[in-house]
């Protein structure tokens, strides 16, 4: 299964949050599942953190990247066409 993580489940899961339910944290931990997280969590978190919301243990680049790879988490693929666009 391919799972894309919204926001909060990517801060709960690494940060073993109880707000997280069973069945996100199943699916997170399942191994034949692959996760993928936005460009838009990242600038979510980015202004989280900017508010003051949100505290970052280092630079929000290397946070993100850090916990995705330690989380076999892989960035969502960005769509490679425009609207309008055609083969």
């Amino acid at each position: 299964m391919r799972a894309l993580l919204d926001t909060h489940a990517f801060l709960w899961w690494i940060s073993d949050d109880p707000r997280l339910s069973s069945r996100a944290s199943a699916i997170i931990r399942d191994g034949e599942n692959r996760l993928f997280l936005s460009a838009a969590s990242g600038w979510e978190i980015a202004i989280k953190a900017g508010l003051g919301r949100l505290k970052l243990p280092g630079p929000l680049e290397t946070f993100i990247l850090k916990q995705m790879a330690l989380n076999a988490i892989q960035a969502f693929p960005k769509c490679s066409q425009r609207l309008g666009d055609r083969d």
